[in-house]
C-alpha cells in the first residue's frame, strides 16, 4: 500500500487536514495518535485506491536552530519513505523562510510533491496564494483545512500519481511468497537477529530487492516452508540517526507491515514492552497480520526463573488486551537460543492466517455453541444466528447471518471470537467476526 506523508512547519492546518481525510472516508481503519510522540497514522481512501496517510506533526522545541532541523530530518524521512508528498503552507503568513527551506529540500526530491496552501476560504485569499509560486513547484492546490473545499482537487492528482498495486511486485501473485517482516524499536536486536539466522543455515536461495522500497527480502527455507524474511533494520544513513530514530521506525514499520503476511516483532526484555513496541504491535493488529512477539536480551534478566517468564509474559498479554492469543518467545539472538523456535512459530502463525475452513464444518460447530448460548435478548426481541460462514479475505473473517444483527453487541461478538480461536486455533491472528441480515 502506497504512503502520503504530509510536511511543513507547524501551525500550518497539517493535523487538521490529516483528521479531515481520516474522519470523511469510509474505508478507514483506524488512526493512531501518538505513534511517535505527535505523529499520526491512518488509512484514507479516495476514488476507491486506499493509502496510508502519516502526518509529520510539529514536534519541535526549544530554539530556531533546533527548530529547522528537526523539520529537515523530518522532510528528509518523508522523502525517503513517502511515495507522495503533500507539502503544506498557509496563506495568512504567506511565504515564510521555513518554508522555502522545506522546499529546497523537496526540490531535490524525485517523488511526486504537491503543494497545499491551506486556510484559503475566500476570493482575496485566493489572490493571496499566487505568491506560493515562488517556492518553484509547477503548480498549488488551494484548501480550507477546517471545511475540506479544495481537497478534492487535490487528492484526485494524488491517489493518480500513486503506483498502482500490480506495479508495486516483482512476483506474480500466485507466485509470491510469504513475507516475515522483523520489525521493533531501533537497537532491540532486528539485525542481529537476521544476521544469526543467515550466518548459521545454510538454506539461504538469494537476497532481493524487496516491494518495500531499500529493504532486502531475504528468501529462507526452514522447515520444509520458504518465504521472505523482510530486513527493516540497518538501512538508515549515519547522518540521520540522530534524533528521529522513533519516527523512523514508525514509518519504516508502517510499509513493512503493509507489504508483509506476518510480523516478527523484536524488543529488548531489558526496556520492557513499552509505548513505543506496543503501537508497532497495533499497527500490525489493525492492518490484520499475524503477530510474533520475541523478547530479546532475555539473558540480560538477572535472577529469572519459571516465575519471572510467567510474570513477564502476563505483562505483555495486559499490554495486548483484547488481542491477547499472540506466542510469545523468549530468546537471546547473543547466545544463539531459541532463534529457531521464533522462525518456526512465525510459520505455525503463517499457516493460521491462511487456514480456510469448510462452511459445513463451521455451521455443524458454531450452530451448536450459538443455540447453548444464545445472544442476549433486545427489548424481549429474541435474536437468532442462523448460519455463518468464513469470508475470501486473506486473514480469518467470518460472516454470522441473523434476523436482528443491529442488537447483537460487541461482548457477543467477542464471544463467538474467542469461541473460534477456540475450535480451529488463530494463535498470533486477528479474526474478525460480522454480524449480517439474514
Amino acid at each position: 500500500m502506497s504512503i502520503v506523508a504530509i510536511v511543513g512547519r507547524p501551525n500550518v492546518g497539517k493535523s487538521t487536514f490529516f483528521n479531515r481525510l481520516i474522519q470523511r472516508r469510509e474505508a478507514i481503519v483506524d488512526a493512531v495518535s501518538g505513534v511517535t510522540r505527535d505523529r499520526h497514522y491512518g488509512k484514507s481512501d479516495w476514488n476507491g485506491k486506499e493509502f496510508s496517510l502519516i502526518d509529520t506533526g510539529g514536534y519541535v522545541k526549544g530554539s530556531e536552530d533546533v527548530f529547522e532541523a528537526e523539520i529537515d530530518r523530518q522532510v528528509e524521512l518523508a522523502i525517503d519513505e513517502a511515495d507522495a508528498i503533500i507539502f503544506m503552507v498557509e496563506v495568512e503568513s504567506g511565504v515564510t523562510g521555513m518554508d522555502e527551506d522545506v522546499a529546497k529540500l523537496l526540490r531535490k526530491s524525485s517523488k511526486p510533491v504537491f503543494l497545499a496552501v491551506n486556510k484559503v476560504d475566500n476570493g482575496q485569499r485566493e489572490k493571496d496564494a499566487v505568491e506560493f509560486y515562488s517556492l518553484g513547484f509547477e503548480r498549488y492546490y488551494t484548501i480550507s483545512s477546517i471545511n475540506g473545499s479544495g481537497s478534492g482537487d487535490l487528492l484526485d492528482d494524488i491517489v493518480a500519481s500513486l503506483p498502482d498495486m500490480d506495479d508495486e511486485g516483482t512476483e506474480d501473485a500466485a507466485e509470491k511468497l510469504p513475507r516475515f517482516a522483523v520489525v521493533g524499536r531501533p537497537n532491540a536486536g532486528k539485525s542481529s537477529f537476521i544476521n544469526a539466522l543467515i550466518g548459521e543455515d545454510r538454506y539461504i536461495v538469494t537476497d532481493i530487492a524487496g516491494t518495500t522500497r531499500d529493504s532486502i527480502d531475504t528468501t529462507y527455507n526452514r522447515f520444509g516452508f520458504e518465504f521472505n524474511l523482510v530486513d527493516t533494520a540497518g538501512i538508515r544513513k549515519k547522518r540521520k540517526v540522530k534524533e528521529d530514530l522513533e519516527f523512523y521506525s514508525v514509518m519504516r514499520s508502517v510499509r513493512a507491515i503493509e507489504h508483509c503476511d506476518v510480523i516478527i516483532l523484536v524488543f529488548d526484555a531489558s526496556r520492557g514492552f513499552d509505548g513505543q513496541v506496543q503501537n508497532i504491535f497495533w499497527l500490525a493488529h489493525r492492518n490484520n497480520k499475524g503477530v510474533v512477539i520475541l523478547a530479546n536480551k532475555w539473558d540480560l534478566i538477572e535472577g529469572k526463573d519459571n516465575q519471572t517468564t510467567n510474570e513477564f509474559e502476563k505483562y505483555i498479554r495486559k499490554q495486548c488486551e483484547p488481542f491477547t492469543d499472540v506466542p510469545i518467545v523468549f530468546m537471546s539472538v547473543l547466545n544463539k537460543q531459541r532463534i529457531y523456535k521464533a522462525i518456526e512459530t512465525a510459520v505455525e502463525v503463517y499457516k493460521n492466517r491462511t487456514k480456510r475452513i469448510k462452511t459445513s464444518e463451521l455451521n455443524e460447530t458454531m450452530l451448536d455453541i450459538i443455540a447453548a448460548t444464545q445472544p442476549p435478548q433486545h427489548k424481549g426481541k429474541y435474536i437468532k444466528i442462523k448460519y455463518v460462514t468464513q469470508l475470501p479475505t486473506e486473514w480469518p473473517a467470518f460472516a454470522f447471518f441473523a434476523n436482528l444483527p443491529q442488537y447483537i453487541k460487541e461482548p457477543y461478538k467477542r464471544f463467538l471470537e474467542n469461541k473460534l480461536r477456540q475450535k480451529y486455533d488463530f494463535k498470533g491472528v486477528p479474526v474478525t467476526v460480522f454480524i449480517r441480515k439474514k
